[in-house]
């Protein structure tokens, strides 16, 4: 059997990088999946913690192969998700988790459907969103009123997503979310599904 993925989306402010932080200290076999640039690192950044850092005509390379899930040119500088670490995990058998908007969920069901499982996590409102980001003080208020806009518009998507987690009582929410984990690790593909019915019937 192989290795699923979880999607996990939802606004800056939900909790989502909190409760994956909780998941990571006592839930073993999880890869989970950060980006691939070609900036050089920051003061303090460690290859493979922040960012996977790379040269430009190594990603180059790596795009004419098809071998990013995402990716985009900021500033003169590559970002990108790339497939690479993330088939890797998945064929030693991990969870492999994303932290990304419903346009990357979107492509993830495109690419890997029938391992992928999602959450969409939120507040229980948009004002108590809009409080806890104030709170948080890392953005200026026209950057937090962005923020409150588009997650107006990604809350028009959460149909699309397997479950949906509020995020009101952290405790409850972290218990929530350990089930999800848990659900994802079941999810089998098409064609484990098709061995293991076969193997069934073939056993004595």
């Amino acid at each position: 059997m192989g290795g699923t993925i979880l999607v996990l989306s939802g606004p800056s402010g939900c909790g989502k990088s909190s409760l994956v932080n909780e998941v990571l200290k006592v839930e073993k076999d999880i890869y989970f999946s950060i980006s691939t640039t070609t900036r050089e690192p920051r003061s303090g950044e460690q290859n493979g913690r922040e960012y996977f850092f790379i040269s430009k005509e190594e990603f180059e390379k790596d795009i004419g192969e098809g071998m990013f899930l995402e990716w985009a040119q900021v500033h003169g500088n590559y970002y990108g998700t790339s497939l690479k670490p993330v088939l890797h995990a998945l064929e030693e058998g991990k969870l492999v988790i994303f932290d990304i908007d419903v346009q990357g969920h979107e492509i993830v069901r495109r690419k890997f459907d029938d391992i992928t499982t999602s959450v969409f996590i939120t507040t229980p409102t948009s004002g108590e969103l809009k409080n806890r980001l104030i709170k948080r003080a890392t953005d200026s208020m026209e950057t937090i009123n962005k923020r409150i806009e588009n997650s107006r518009i990604e809350m028009q998507r959460i149909d699309e997503y397997d479950f949906v987690l509020i995020n009101d009582d952290f405790e409850k929410a972290l218990e929530s979310f350990k089930a999800v984990v848990k659900a994802a690790r079941l999810k089998l593909d098409t064609k484990s599904k098709e061995l293991f019915i076969k193997s069934w019937y073939n056993t004595n």
